[in-house]
């Protein structure tokens, strides 16, 4: 059997093994949705993308027209029989809304990270997951990235012994405009929680305490809209494990996204691919690729392994890959990071909610 998938024209085609097919309604059609739905449409097997939505028509018509897939209103694909999983691509502010709105009609939810930018909406949109029992999964795609999962793997399995240090570091290409660091909620809710949430995932004790520091050493606009665009965390685990996050908003050289967990038995590491193996070495010179500057040249197996995952979870079922208590943590851990950089002490999580 082939697995029936859809094409350019709405259509399905065969493209590989057959899996039960979940139907899903993209709202949001910014750059994130965008990618999402394409790589639903064409390349990972047992989705089909149903409907797009988006409030702004040109968006969803142009996600639409590269997917085949229907332009629906956000109510439409909700009330739909023929959707039964959503993804939530919006704007942050919008996901709480459409979390309980989705929890309420009976679909399945995935959600792009993180639900709130407030603690109290983010119990709000999870207690209606929870008391709709309907599958829910948060977007931490880099759980999912097979360097840091192998460096997961070797702490689980002993293989590191028992665990003393994290070290994750985590630098963009580029700055973002002031305009989103504006409204994005700042360097630790935007950035660095997907660092809080790798720890958690390779550590798998709760963090218990936060001490963080921040410094202006990129962009002055960022510090004149509220933020930090260079900043240092250490993390204290109920385990007594110790993390050490190190991050920037630039890294002239590209994405530099690297994770070390040092043990009693070992070292394993998670380091950065270049965008090729090929080099060249000569008399007086070695030359080799630089790393990746695009987000989804470093990550996009990291997405398509986020998907697959999620579609094993709804047809297999059992734990959510990313559930509601890492939609939360990481969240209370943010929050208590930026409580820490503004107060200048360490912060326990518990004294954020």
């Amino acid at each position: 059997m082939t697995q029936p998938k859809q094409g350019d024209a709405g259509f399905a085609v065969d493209t590989g093994p057959q899996l039960p097919l979940r139907r899903i309604g993209v709202i949001g059609c910014g750059r994130i949705g965008r990618m999402h739905a394409s790589l639903l449409a064409r390349e990972v097997p047992g989705w089909v993308v149903a409907a797009v939505a988006d409030a702004v028509p040109a968006a969803a018509e142009g996600v639409s027209e590269a997917t085949g897939a229907p332009v629906r209103s956000i109510e439409e694909v909700l009330g739909s029989d023929d959707v039964d999983t959503v993804a939530i691509c919006t704007s942050t502010d919008t996901h709480v809304d459409l979390v309980v709105a989705a929890a309420r009609a009976g679909k399945a939810i995935f959600c792009e990270k993180p639900v709130s930018l407030d603690l109290a909406q983010v119990d709000r949109a999870l207690a209606a997951v929870e008391d709709s029992g309907v599958p829910f999964m948060i977007g931490f795609n880099r759980r999912f990235d097979p360097g840091h999962r192998s460096v997961r793997d070797r702490v689980a399995d002993g293989s590191v012994g028992d665990l003393h240090v994290l070290r994750i570091t985590s630098r963009d290409p580029a700055p973002p405009p002031p305009e989103y660091v504006a409204v994005s909620g700042g360097i630790f809710l935007d950035m660095v929680i997907h660092d809080f949430d790798m720890a958690q995932y390779v550590v798998q004790s709760p963090v218990a305490e936060v001490f963080a520091r921040g410094a202006v050493r990129v962009d002055p606009r960022i510090g004149a809209a509220g933020d930090v665009d260079t900043a240092v965390t250490v993390l204290t685990h109920d385990d007594g494990t110790l993390t050490t996050i190190d991050n920037s908003r630039e890294a002239v050289y590209g994405f530099d996204q690297r994770v070390e967990a040092f043990g009693s038995a070992g070292l394993a590491v998670s380091d950065n691919p270049a965008r090729h193996a090929g080099w060249h070495l000569g008399r007086e010179v070695r030359t080799g690729e630089p790393l990746p500057w695009f987000f989804l040249d470093r990550y996009l197996e990291s997405y398509r392994q986020e998907w697959a995952a999620f579609h094993s979870y709804l047809v297999d079922g059992g734990p959510s890959p990313v559930g509601t208590d890492a939609a939360r943590h990481c969240t209370a851990v943010a929050l208590a990071a930026g409580l820490s950089l503004r107060e200048g002490r360490p912060v326990r999580v518990e004294e954020v909610g």
